[in-house]
């Protein structure tokens, strides 16, 4: 029998409030998880503990900034004091800054990275000793299509999901003989708020050109849902996939397949 149940488990699932990171815990505590997430400030902790008391989840909240590892070292150990030890890690804090390279100061390129992909190497540092000690551990990097592609705008955000790609494969490579899988989620385009405006309607009926251009990208011919991010990483959370490592699954509906269709 393929286990995909989280029972007994806990996960912190970093950046967590709404979002993606929302709907990942909540499929985590519908296959029987504790949840335990942070983010960068009290409000949004508190918006996060309402939603997920409004679906029913009993959530444990901090106040954290993943780019501060002494703030990260206390708040694991909190965790592990008041709830337990971790068995499965989601980095899912992140930030994108759309801004041309030559545009771009390094001050802004800095701080994608430390979110980035510095973030997940703190976090993950500092839940790996109790994972080798318990001899069991799921490490979950939310990479993007842009860990392999380049698009306009977006130097800063693909060089650091290029390198938490690249991390994520190291990850596996060092902590594999500890039985702790270290994996990627990619997801494609995401219909969440923070895109609605990219697939309003104009004005006259049309599509966004922005949405025209994603869908006709797409083989699914829709963007992607949070929804469609919930099997794929329970998958990747449970003992299913116990001998997968180092591995970033795309979930994108098939964009990274697909070369585009011929203009008319």
């Amino acid at each position: 029998m393929v286990n995909f149940s989280l029972e007994g488990k806990i996960a912190l699932v970093t950046g967590a409030s709404y979002g993606i990171g929302f709907a990942l815990a909540s499929a985590f505590a519908e296959a029987g998880a504790k949840i335990v997430f942070n983010d960068i400030n009290q409000d949004f902790v508190d918006r996060g503990l309402a939603a997920y008391k409004e679906k029913g989840i009993e959530a444990h909240g901090y106040v954290c900034d993943v780019t501060n590892e002494e703030q990260v070292n206390a708040m694991v150990a909190q965790i592990e004091k008041e709830v337990g030890k971790i068995n499965i890690l989601v980095n899912n804090a992140g930030i994108i800054k759309r801004i041309p390279m030559h545009e771009m100061t390094a001050a802004e390129f800095r701080q994608v990275i430390d979110i980035d992909l510095n973030g997940p190497f703190i976090v993950s540092k500092a839940v790996l000793p109790s994972m080798m000690e318990m001899g069991a551990g799921k490490i979950i990097n939310i990479c993007s299509m842009m860990s392999e592609l380049g698009r306009e705008t977006v130097s800063a955000y693909a060089a650091a999901k290029g390198g938490l790609k690249m991390l994520t494969r190291n990850i596996a490579s060092e902590y594999g003989k500890y039985n702790i899988q270290c994996n990627g989620i990619g997801p494609g385009y995401i219909a969440t708020p923070q895109t609605a405006p990219l697939r309003e309607r104009q004005a006259d009926g049309s599509r966004h050109p922005f949405d025209s251009f994603i869908v006709a990208k797409t083989p699914a011919e829709r963007w992607g849902t949070p929804e469609d991010l919930m099997g794929p990483a329970v998958f990747l959370a449970s003992e299913a996939s116990d001998f997968v490592n180092g591995h970033v699954l795309y979930v994108d509906g098939g964009i990274l397949a697909y070369i585009g269709k011929q203009p008319q």
